[in-house]
């Protein structure tokens, strides 16, 4: 690992012991199977009626692993390169008794055969983690069978330069659009470098990976908003999620366009 990826590791690892500190609220929470959004489960529902296998990169605390799998998914295996976290998720899964099963390793780089899944999952805050976004696409895009499908729910690009006012929405003076990074120090240790994307590379990433974009859409909800803050960026008037599905590299066009038939639908 460089130094930025190893410093991040640590923060992340630091970050992560909250998913043993609230353990039991977040096995309560696992146990209903309810983290999935609304916006996802429009969106996967017709994917996990076929009891796909599911990988999902830089699963965190795993809740979203056990979700998927009460919604339809025959296992997931969740990737992370925290220990701790990976600790945790798979302590809630053995306890609940749920077909996952947990792998310690970076991303890109992910320790799975070629075409061992029918969906790769991710998103929720995994994005700004990647400093090479081409490499990230072409790890997920080599683990999809022919006919699977890459899912994102992510945080919109632009959350980065929305403040937190409550009055009305504003840019903050100190974050650019294009910016490739920033250091975010609410993380432990002197914070940790996020790295920032833009729409279009989240895009071009996918499509050069060799995968064909079926859906891309733009939400003004957040998926995450502290309890003691409502802020104006978040009423509607801003971009603050996006969802992307693309199908497998060695999709048949009429596969694919049978697949955006159903998403539209």
């Amino acid at each position: 690992m460089d130094i930025v990826t190893r410093r991040n590791r640590a923060a992340w690892e630091q970050a992560s012991e909250k998913h043993h500190r609230e353990y039991p609220e977040l096995l309560a929470q696992a146990r209903a199977g309810t983290s999935l959004f609304p916006r996802e489960r429009e969106l996967l529902g017709p994917l996990l009626r076929s009891a796909p296998v599911v990988v999902h990169p830089q699963s965190g605390h795993g809740l979203d692993d056990i979700a998927l799998v009460r919604a339809g998914a025959r296992s997931v295996t969740g990737i992370d390169f925290s220990e701790v976290a990976v600790d945790a998720a798979r302590r809630r899964a053995d306890e609940l008794g749920a077909a996952c099963r947990y792998v310690l390793a970076e991303l890109p780089g992910v320790p799975l055969r070629d075409g061992c899944a029918d969906l790769v999952y991710t998103g929720k805050g995994a994005l700004i983690w990647m400093p090479d976004l081409a490499a990230w696409a072409r790890d997920l895009a080599r683990l999809l069978r022919p006919g699977g499908h890459l899912f994102v729910y992510e945080s919109h690009p632009a959350v980065p330069l929305w403040s937190w006012d409550e009055d009305r929405p504003r840019i903050r003076p100190d974050r650019g659009y294009f910016a490739r990074s920033h250091v975010n120090d609410t993380f432990p240790g002197g914070g940790a470098t996020e790295w920032q994307w833009t729409l279009g590379d989240v895009v071009n990433a996918v499509v050069s990976a060799g995968l064909t974009v079926l859906h891309l859409a733009e939400y003004a909800e957040p998926y995450w908003r502290p309890d003691d803050v409502s802020a104006a960026a978040w009423r509607g008037q801003l971009p603050n999620t996006f969802t992307l599905l693309a199908g497998g590299p060695e999709r048949s066009r009429d596969a694919a366009e049978n697949a955006g038939a159903a998403v539209a639908g």
